[in-house]
C-alpha cells in the first residue's frame, strides 16, 4: 500500500525505459488495484507484465469491495499474488481461502504467485519445513498437474519481510530445496523441476545476485526495493 497514482506510473515508466528490452528474465509489477488500469497503459506492449496483489475467489456477485479474477484479466493482468504473509497474518486468510483463489485464478488464465513462509517463532521452534509444506499442500489442494503448469511459489519468511533482515542464501536455499521436494510429491518430478520458486524477504541489490545464484531459487518477489527503480533495476540485472 505505497505511492499514489502519479508515483506508481512514474516508477513504472522509469522501469520500462531501463529494462523494457530485457528478455532473459520475466519481469512484472503488482501495484495496488486502484492503479492497475493506469499502470497497464504504461506496460502495454513491453516485456514488463502486470499483476495484482490479491483477488476474490468468486466470479461475480454481492461481494462489496472485492475484485474477481475476470476483472483482473479485463484490466490487463497476467499475474496475481495470493496468500501473501501479510494477508495470512493480518487479515486471517487460511490455506483453504488461498486454495479457492488459486483455483479461480487458474480458471481465469492468471498466473498465481502463491506465497508461503514461517514466522520467527515457528523457525525458532524448528517448524519451518512443516509450516511451509502445510501451506503449500493446503493452498494447492485439488489442483491437477495440468492446472499447475504456470504456478509460481514464493517463499517469504515472515521474519524477513520489511525488517531489513533477510535469510542467508544458504537458509533460503535449504527451504527452497525442501519446497521443490514437496512439489515433487504433490505434482510429480517433471513439473516440480520446472516450476519457479521465488524468494521474497528483504531482497536488495546487495544480496540479489548471491540469492539468485542458488540452484533452487528461480527469482525474487521484491517488496520495498521495488518502490525505487534504482534499487529494483539492479535486482533484475542480477537475474540476467
Amino acid at each position: 500500500m505505497n505511492l499514489d497514482c502519479a508515483g506508481a506510473v512514474a516508477l513504472v515508466h522509469d522501469l520500462v525505459e531501463r529494462v523494457g528490452k530485457v528478455s532473459a528474465v520475466e519481469i512484472a509489477v503488482c501495484p495496488p488495484n486502484v492503479y492497475l488500469d493506469a499502470v497497464a497503459s504504461v506496460v502495454k506492449g513491453t516485456v514488463v507484465g502486470l499483476g495484482a496483489q490479491n483477488m476474490y475467489h468468486e466470479k461475480v456477485g454481492a461481494f462489496t469491495g472485492e475484485t474477481s479474477a475476470d476483472m483482473l484479466v479485463d484490466v490487463g493482468c497476467q499475474y496475481v499474488i495470493l496468500g501473501h504473509s501479510e494477508r495470512r497474518r493480518i487479515l486471517g486468510e487460511a490455506n483453504e481461502a488461498v486454495c479457492r483463489k488459486v483455483h479461480a485464478a487458474v480458471a481465469a488464465g492468471l498466473i498465481p504467485i502463491v506465497c508461503v513462509g514461517e514466522t520467527l517463532q515457528e523457525r525458532e521452534a524448528g517448524k519451518t519445513f512443516d509450516i511451509v509444506r502445510e501451506q503449500v499442500y493446503g493452498s494447492l489442494a485439488g489442483l491437477k498437474t495440468e492446472q499447475a503448469k504456470t504456478l509460481v511459489i514464493a517463499y517469504e519468511p515472515v521474519w524477513a519481510i520489511g525488517t531489513g533482515v533477510n535469510a542467508t542464501p544458504e537458509q533460503a536455499e535449504e527451504v527452497h530445496a525442501d519446497l521443490r521436494n514437496a512439489l515433487e510429491a504433490r505434482l510429480g518430478a517433471v513439473l516440480a523441476a520446472e516450476l519457479r520458486i521465488q524468494y521474497g524477504g528483504s531482497v536488495k541489490p546487495s544480496n540479489a545476485k548471491e540469492l539468485l545464484a542458488k540452484e533452487n531459487i528461480d527469482g525474487a518477489l521484491v517488496g520495498g526495493a521495488s518502490l525505487k527503480a534504482n534499487d529494483f533495476v539492479p535486482i533484475i540485472q542480477a537475474a540476467v
